[in-house]
């Protein structure tokens, strides 16, 4: 196991379990199909007893901090972006998930949102135009709101009024395929009690799925030849 920092230590301090059990749990909960209770079976064949209610303590608790972390090696995003809203269900409602790539599939931003409308619409290029600067284009569907929440940061010198905006089924459907990595680890869970609990843990199956695309330069951590464990292990300790 790597050496890890103060900062990384104290993120774990005063936990019963060992942080290699928390990393690994939070882990394959945001990366594969797997319930809280499955977890809760995987650790017992390794000799580990943890109650599921503990395992989603984890993944509230430490998704936040485990996502700052990788963030520091992210890759830069193009200036091309396709954005699409897809949907996830919170306390038996229908809730949207705006999502946008840039033009080599990589993630740039995702915001979770109780409603889908001009204000949602303006918060989510917001976001993302804070995080990474403007786009040159921006492909969208035909969705009102969407196209007057651009005019509008437009107006307002949010976005650059040179902006290209344009609709294009085929690039659409670029994001539309990526949505679906996504939705088939958010649909096991069936339904998400809470709205601040569904953002949580959306955000860390969106970091899965930015690690799995090779979003990060984690190039000075791979000279050791080591799996995921070792990665995430050397990720969070730098």
């Amino acid at each position: 196991m790597n050496k890890c920092c103060p900062d990384s230590s104290a993120l774990f301090y005063g936990r019963h379990f060992d942080r290699s059990i928390i990393i690994l749990c939070v882990r394959w909960y945001i990366t594969y199909k797997l319930s809280y209770r499955d977890l809760v079976d995987m650790m017992a064949e390794r000799g580990v007893s943890v109650s599921h209610t503990t395992i989603l303590r984890w993944v509230h608790r430490f998704v936040p901090e485990f996502e700052k972390r990788w963030l520091r090696y992210a890759l830069p995003v193009g200036t091309s972006w396709c954005v699409d809203e897809t949907y996830a269900k919170v306390r038996g409602r229908w809730t949207y998930l705006y999502r946008a790539i840039d033009k080599q599939g990589f993630t740039v931003d995702f915001l979770l949102s109780e409603h889908r409308d001009i204000a949602a619409a303006k918060q989510f290029f917001t976001q993302a135009i804070k995080q990474h600067g403007a786009p040159g284009k921006i492909t969208v569907d035909g969705y009102p709101a969407t196209h007057t929440a651009i005019s509008e940061l437009k107006r307002d010198e949010v976005l650059p009024p040179h902006t290209l905006v344009r609709t294009s089924k085929y690039l659409n459907n670029l994001i539309e395929q990526d949505h679906r990595r996504v939705k088939q680890r958010i649909y096991p869970m069936l339904d998400f009690k809470r709205f601040q609990n569904a953002v949580i843990t959306i955000s860390g199956i969106e970091l899965a799925h930015q690690i799995r695309k090779g979003q990060f330069d984690t190039a000075k951590f791979n000279r050791s030849g080591g799996g995921a464990a070792q990665m995430w292990e050397a990720v969070l300790a730098a």
